[in-house]
């Protein structure tokens, strides 16, 4: 199989896989869906049962009233029928005091009655409002759960139909090569991508000049040294933005500097080299001879003498 048809394979495996990935992402995530509404009907159901703890205490609270204050009743109406058959003051005294303190109780009673028998209706109310909130929550939610299977059904309908395609499309390639391949789409959008102007098109970054090259020959299958995706070259199409990228016939070699390389430029070498050591000697004497005689006409100097 020619690296051509490779590529092209390339190209439609990568298709299929990052849509395969992307919808095995969705049936990861799909339950996620519903945690919000799983844990709002959980609060709710708390809730109940805390507010249905308190309903059915100050319940029980309102029962031992109400039997306290019958006796209270009772008392406060023995001492009133007992009045009739009073035969001393002392007696007297005796049951007014009664009749007295339990009608203070029974009011008191009746006060505290009322205001618990209150509180009782109220949070009745609100636990007949929150089983219908719990009852309606957990419909939607099960309408979710049965829109959600659906969804899945498809999603799951769908993927049979890419690992179909998939099947069909390695036939051919090195397996190891899939598999790097398959690494590289999970963790990318794209496995296989373009060099253009000997810039990858996966991370945008230069690639080196000689491997570069050995992309463009396309003899083989070439990993970015960067982003790890498959590379394959692409020439740049008229009117493309090309801003920004290196390009290769650009960059030259070390064949092309021997090309450039002129006649005059080698007899300006080879005229440099005419200056050899013993030119060098020469005006080295000269120079030794000139400044002995600098110093002969200073001792010759009358100046000298001062």
């Amino acid at each position: 199989m020619v690296m051509t048809e490779i590529f092209d394979k390339l190209k439609s495996l990568q298709d299929v896989l990052a849509e395969k990935y992307a919808l095995e992402t969705k049936i990861e995530d799909a339950p996620k869906q519903l945690t919000a509404q799983d844990e709002l009907v959980a609060r709710l159901k708390k809730e109940y049962i805390n507010k249905n703890q308190v309903y059915e205490e100050l319940r029980s609270k309102v029962l031992a009233l109400k039997a306290e204050l019958e006796e209270t009743e009772k008392i406060r109406e023995q001492g009133e029928a007992g009045m009739d058959n009073i035969t001393t003051h002392r007696e007297y005294e005796a049951l007014d005091k009664q009749i007295s303190e339990a009608s203070a109780k029974e009011q008191e009673l009746r006060k505290e009655l009322s205001g618990q028998e209150k509180d009782l209706t109220n949070l009745q109310e609100d636990l007949k409002a929150d089983e219908e909130m719990i009852a309606s929550s957990e419909a939607d939610l099960n309408n979710s759960k049965q829109s959600l299977n659906q969804q899945l059904a498809d999603y799951q309908e769908k993927l049979a139909d890419l690992n179909k395609q998939e099947e069909e499309i390695t036939p051919g390639l090195d397996p190891e090569i899939v598999y790097k391949f398959q690494r590289i789409i999970q963790r990318n959008d794209k496995g296989i991508v373009a060099v253009k102007r000997g810039v990858c098109e996966g991370c945008h970054m230069i690639l080196p000049a000689q491997f570069a090259n050995e992309v463009r020959e396309g003899e083989k299958i070439l990993f970015c040294p960067y982003c790890s995706r498959i590379l394959y070259y692409q020439e740049v199409e008229d009117g493309e933005d090309n801003t920004g990228y290196f390009m290769m016939d650009d960059a030259g070699s070390l064949a092309d500097l021997d090309d450039d390389y002129s006649d005059e430029d080698e007899d300006l070498l080879e005229d440099d080299d005419l200056l050899d050591d013993s030119d060098l000697e020469d005006e080295s004497d000269d120079d030794e001879d000139e400044d002995d005689e600098d110093e002969g006409l200073d001792d010759d100097d009358p100046s000298s003498d001062d």
